[in-house]
């Protein structure tokens, strides 16, 4: 495998979690926001910062889920979701540094249109809550410089019918290893746990608003992590709303 991933060629027409036939936009926009700044509305005192560095685990993340995270991996995306029924989420990725843990970006972005599930159905437009690998990559437009396998395919393009805003979704995207297989181009339709299980579960560009079950940011949040997602290390995503991710 290259610095620049894998080119595969075979690819199907399955776009986040639907078959092209009856396609669901799936997608949301965001500001790229780098490490969170602190806010001191009307001259008041900032408040501290909180720690970002040389953390001991994935800050706001239970053990429970914290478990799940294999020790050899040393590149986590979280996904905050505001709440339950909410599509607004915080993406925030993390490297590992010895024993601990850095924050080292942050974007705005959306989850699932009606929220989070601990038992995703299709069609449900709700984002699974768990903790996968993240092993492929593709979408509309040329590698940017991958190291995840990378396929480029115009069958990733999202369809006219769609609103305008939506026709971008797809440029870029990272498939999340739920209900699929790995090694594969993130639009295989390959389902595992059955097509009842929903799939295609991705990361992919952001168009202002909540997705079909995807999580959605900005261009340059999906082409930082293109070029910084390593198999080496081991990348994985931990997502779900807060209270979920916490308990």
């Amino acid at each position: 495998m290259g610095t620049g991933g894998a080119k595969r060629t075979r690819v199907a027409a399955v776009v986040c979690g639907v078959m092209v036939m009856s396609l669901a936009a799936c997608g949301g926009s965001g500001g790229d926001s780098g490490a969170t700044a602190d806010a001191s509305p009307g001259g008041k005192a900032a408040q501290p910062k909180a720690r970002t560095t040389d953390l001991k685990s994935i800050p706001d993340v239970s053990d429970r889920l914290q478990k799940r995270i294999p020790a050899n991996s040393r590149q986590v995306v979280a996904v905050y979701g505001e709440g339950k029924d909410d599509a607004d989420a915080t993406v925030v990725f993390y490297t590992k540094n010895g024993s601990t843990w850095d924050k080292t970006r942050s974007w705005q972005g959306h989850n699932g249109k009606k929220g989070w599930t601990t038992n995703h159905r299709e069609g449900d437009k709700r984002s699974p809550v768990g903790v996968f690998s993240l092993s492929d990559a593709g979408g509309v437009l040329a590698d940017p410089g991958a190291k995840l396998p990378y396929t480029r395919s115009a069958s990733f393009q999202a369809p006219r019918y769609w609103a305008k805003s939506h026709w971008h979704d797809f440029d870029y995207v990272i498939a999340i290893d739920y209900n699929r297989v790995k090694g594969t181009s993130p639009n295989d339709p390959t389902r595992p746990q059955g097509q009842s299980k929903g799939g295609s579960i991705w990361l992919h560009m952001d168009h202002g608003s909540g997705t079909s079950a995807c999580v959605s940011l900005s261009k340059s949040g999906m082409e930082y992590l293109l070029r910084t997602l390593d198999p080496a290390q081991h990348p994985m995503i931990v997502m779900g709303d807060k209270a979920e991710l916490k308990a």
